[in-house]
């Protein structure tokens, strides 16, 4: 590989202020900080186990709510990860599997398409509010929501099992880093599609 695939990207709005870099040949190193240590700790599943170098800082308006930050910082990061791609040439494109997380199972499919489509069939059980300041479990489905449209990419994800709901959206977070870690994977030459361009 000729060439690092890296990209940065700002979000500044009259929500949120975010910062993100992210580097997809990296060691799966780097610090995250959005003012939601639960929501911190799932993006750094992600960058953790895609093998990613991912650095974000963000701030926003938690004192309203933590929908704002959670919807800004996954476009911010979904804009950069479509960008460190680049043209995707040589990358395997596709990527699939299930992952364990004690009783919770998820399926997740992953397809660099460039087209943006999202199929979320994890139903989350009722529950408090994660952490401090509080992440509500729901906005799981948003978040990763989110950064699939912004990253221009077909994502299916599926719970097969779960009670717990940490272990549900950790499972996912988990299993999200590691289809797009298999899917970025460089493995031949030229654009994977007839159409010569994703």
């Amino acid at each position: 590989m000729s060439q690092r695939r890296v990209a940065t990207r700002s979000r500044t709005t009259k929500e949120t202020s975010i910062e993100i870099s992210i580097d997809l040949d990296g060691t799966g190193g780097g610090e995250v900080s959005t003012g939601l240590p639960f929501y911190d700790h799932m993006l750094s599943q992600v960058g953790k186990h895609g093998g990613f170098d991912l650095d974000i800082r963000a701030r926003g308006d938690l004192h309203i709510d933590s929908h704002h930050t959670v919807e800004d910082v996954a476009i911010a990061l979904g804009e950069a990860f479509r960008e460190a791609l680049g043209d995707k040439s040589g990358v395997r494109r596709f990527a699939s599997g299930f992952f364990p997380l004690d009783e919770a199972l998820c399926e997740i499919a992953v397809d660099l398409s460039g087209r943006p489509f999202v199929v979320w069939n994890v139903p989350i059980p009722e529950c408090l509010p994660l952490g401090d300041p509080p992440f509500d479990p729901q906005l799981a489905e948003h978040a990763v929501s989110s950064f699939a449209t912004a990253a221009g990419i077909t994502l299916h994800v599926g719970l097969k099992h779960g009670r717990n709901v940490h272990h549900i959206v950790e499972c996912v977070f988990k299993g999200l880093g590691r289809c797009l870690r298999d899917a970025v994977r460089i493995e031949g030459g030229g654009v994977p599609s007839t159409k010569g361009v994703l």
